[in-house]
C-alpha cells in the first residue's frame, strides 16, 4: 500500500492536479518589479485603524509599481464569520478611498481571474494540494484525541520540553500507511498534519523588508494543515492562495513574524519560491507617558466609525496614514504642497521598525491643512454629504442657503495663507452657527465684548454705523476707512499705533470699534474676516442683529 492509495481514499473525488491549477492560474503578465499583494481579513464585518493602515500600504505598494492589489477573505475559521461581514469590509475600504484591483465584493460577487477570493469557496483547490502532500509523503493523517494531545502536553511540561506535536511526540507520524488506511476506512475521525522535515537545532534566516534579516530555528512542528471540518488551516491556505494568486509580497502585522519559519518551509516543500515578507509593527498610542498598542476596545479612534462620525475627510485620513506608513512623507509633503499622495514614492525601507505613534492632534492638523486648500464648492459638497447623515437640521439650512454657505466657506480661502478653521465637518456648525438666523435666534447669547463694554456706547456705535457709514457696495479698503471715521467720531484712534503713542488722548482704537461690530453681529470676538461676514449678511440682517443686541445685553 502506498501514500497515493491513502491520498485517494481521503480525496476520492479530487482529480485535478497541482499542475492543472498552475495552468488555470498562470504567472501574471506584469513588469518584473510589480508588487502583487493582498488585504486578507477575516469576515468579522469591520476594519480597524491597524488593518486600514496595512491595506493602505498594500494598495500604495501595488499602485506605485503597476502591480495588483486584491482582497482575499480568509474565512476558514467559520466561528469568526458574521452576517454581511464581507460587505462591511468592502464598504470600509471604499469609504477611505482604498480600491481593489481584484477580489471579493460580497458573498456572491467578485472581480478578477485568480479567484475564488473567498477561502471557503476554494476547498477543492486546497484538497488537491493536501492530496499532493499526502501522495509525496509530506503529510499524514492524525487520529489523536483531545485526551491524547493533553497527555502529550502534560508529558512535555513535566520534562520541561517545548510544547507541540513534533519528533517523538508526533505519535501518528509513525503509524504505518496500511493502519492509517484501515482507521479511515472504519470511520475514525482524523485531521491531516504536515510531516515537517525541519530540525529545531538548525537556524534559518529570513529577510523581512521592514525588519531586516531575522534568524529563527527551523520549524519542526507537524502542524495541522486540514481540520476535522475538511477546511485547511490558515497556514496551509496561505501557501496555496499566495502561490496560485501569484502574490509577490505579503504585507501584514508583526504578530505573524513567528509564523515565518512555517510559511517559508511550506513554500520550500512545495518547491516554489516564497513571496517577500514585510511585517508592520502595530500602531502605538502614548498614554500617561507610556506607549501601548492602539486598542480596538479602549480607543474610539481605532474604529472607522469614529472618522465618519467626526467628519474627517477621507483624503486627510489617507495623508495621515501615509505619515504612519513612511517616515519621510511629512518632509516630502511640506516640500511638495502642490502634489498628491500618488506622486510620493513609497518605500519599504521607510516603514518604522518600531511602529507609528498615533497622534490625533496631528491628524486634525493635517485635516485642517487639507480642508483649507480645497475649493469652497468642494468643501460644501462634502459638508452636505456629512450633514445629511449626521445633522439633519444643519443639512436643511446649508442646502436652503447654498450660495450663502459657499460664500461663508470661501472667506479667506483663496489666498496665499488660507484660514484653517475646520479640522472636520462635525466642527463646522459649532463654529459658524451665528451666520444662520435660524440658529442664532434660538442660541443662548453670550456676547464676548472686551475693551468696550458699556451698553449705551455699544448700541450708539452700532446705530451710528448703520445709519451713517454702512454701504453694501463698499470695497474692503473703503469699508475700513469708514470704520476709522466711526472710531474718530466716538473718540477712538484711527490707528492702533496712534493710540499706543498717545493712549491718554483716546478711549481706545479702531480695533476696539471693529471688535464691537464683530461681537454685536456674531456674539464672538474671534471670527473670519468681518468685512466678508457683513457682505454676506447685508443691511437688513445687520439691522436685525442690532435690534437683537439691544434686547439681549
Amino acid at each position: 500500500m502506498t501514500n497515493k492509495d491513502l491520498a485517494d481514499l481521503i480525496f476520492p473525488n479530487i482529480t485535478k492536479t497541482i499542475e492543472d491549477y498552475e495552468k488555470m492560474y498562470p504567472k501574471r503578465n506584469l513588469p518584473e518589479s510589480a508588487v502583487v499583494t493582498r488585504f486578507a481579513p477575516s469576515p468579522t464585518g469591520f476594519v480597524h485603524m491597524g488593518s486600514l493602515l496595512a491595506s493602505f500600504i498594500e494598495r500604495k505598494a501595488a499602485k506605485d509599481t503597476n502591480g495588483v492589489f486584491y482582497l482575499r477573505i480568509e474565512d476558514t475559521d467559520q466561528e469568526r464569520k458574521v452576517e454581511n461581514g464581507i460587505e462591511g469590509i468592502t464598504t470600509d475600504l471604499k469609504n477611505f478611498g482604498i480600491t481593489i484591483d481584484e477580489g471579493a465584493l460580497s458573498e456572491t460577487e467578485e472581480i478578477g481571474a485568480y479567484g475564488p477570493y473567498i477561502q471557503s469557496k476554494r476547498k477543492e483547490i486546497y484538497d488537491a494540494f493536501i492530496k499532493y502532500f499526502l501522495e509525496n509523503g509530506m503529510a499524514y493523517p492524525c487520529f489523536c484525541s483531545k485526551e491524547e494531545l493533553d497527555e502529550i502536553r502534560n508529558a512535555q511540561e513535566k520534562r520541561k520540553d517545548r510544547i507541540g506535536y513534533y519528533g517523538r511526540y508526533a505519535k501518528c507520524r509513525k503509524i504505518p500507511i496500511e493502519d492509517a488506511y484501515n482507521k479511515i476506512k472504519n470511520g475514525e475521525e482524523f485531521i491531516i498534519r504536515l510531516k515537517s522535515p525541519g530540525d529545531f537545532n538548525k537556524k534559518i534566516v529570513v529577510k523581512d523588508l521592514v525588519k531586516g534579516n531575522i534568524s529563527f530555528p527551523e520549524n519542526d512542528l507537524d502542524i495541522v494543515i486540514m481540520k476535522k471540518d475538511g477546511l485547511p488551516t490558515y497556514h496551509f491556505a496561505h501557501l496555496v492562495d499566495d502561490y496560485l494568486m501569484r502574490t509577490t509580497h505579503v504585507i501584514r502585522g508583526d504578530e505573524w513574524v513567528s509564523s515565518l519559519p512555517t510559511h517559508v518551509q511550506l513554500f520550500n516543500m512545495l518547491g516554489v519560491k516564497p513571496p517577500k515578507y514585510a511585517h508592520i509593527s502595530p500602531i502605538m498610542k502614548e498614554e500617561n507617558g507610556v506607549k501601548r498598542k492602539l486598542s480596538k476596545r479602549k480607543d474610539p479612534e481605532a474604529a472607522m466609525s469614529y472618522y465618519h462620525e467626526k467628519g474627517i475627510p477621507t483624503e486627510a485620513v489617507q495623508l495621515y496614514l501615509m505619515t504612519l506608513a513612511n517616515t519621510n512623507f511629512e518632509q516630502w509633503m511640506d516640500a511638495n504642497k502642490d502634489k498628491t499622495i500618488d506622486d510620493f514614492e513609497f518605500s519599504f525601507n521607510k516603514i518604522s521598525k518600531s511602529g507609528g505613534l498615533f497622534d490625533i492632534e496631528k491628524l486634525h492638523n493635517i485635516s485642517k491643512n487639507y480642508l483649507s486648500r480645497i475649493k469652497a464648492t468642494e468643501f460644501y459638497d462634502m459638508l452636505v454629504n456629512y450633514s445629511k447623515e449626521y445633522d439633519e437640521e444643519f443639512y436643511e439650512l446649508i442646502t436652503k442657503y447654498k450660495d450663502f454657505t459657499i460664500g461663508l466657506l470661501n472667506i479667506e480661502r483663496e489666498q496665499k495663507k488660507p484660514r484653517k478653521d475646520y479640522s472636520c465637518f462635525s466642527e463646522v456648525k459649532e463654529l459658524v452657527w451665528y451666520m444662520y438666523d435660524e440658529l442664532f435666534d434660538k442660541h443662548e447669547k453670550n456676547y464676548e465684548f472686551t475693551n468696550i463694554t458699556d451698553k449705551d456706547e455699544i448700541i450708539k456705535l452700532m446705530n451710528t454705523y448703520i445709519e451713517k457709514y454702512y454701504d453694501q457696495k463698499d470695497e474692503q479698503q473703503d469699508w475700513f476707512e469708514k470704520i476709522k471715521d466711526l472710531s474718530e467720531e466716538f473718540g477712538y484712534a484711527r490707528e492702533v499705533k496712534e493710540y499706543k503713542s498717545n493712549p491718554d488722548n483716546y478711549k481706545g482704537h479702531v480695533g476696539d470699534v471693529s471688535t464691537v461690530i464683530r461681537v454685536a453681529l456674531t456674539t464672538k470676538s474671534m471670527t473670519p474676516n468681518l468685512y466678508d461676514i457683513m457682505k454676506l449678511f447685508g443691511k437688513e440682517r445687520i439691522i436685525k442683529r442690532i435690534e437683537q443686541l439691544e434686547k439681549n445685553i
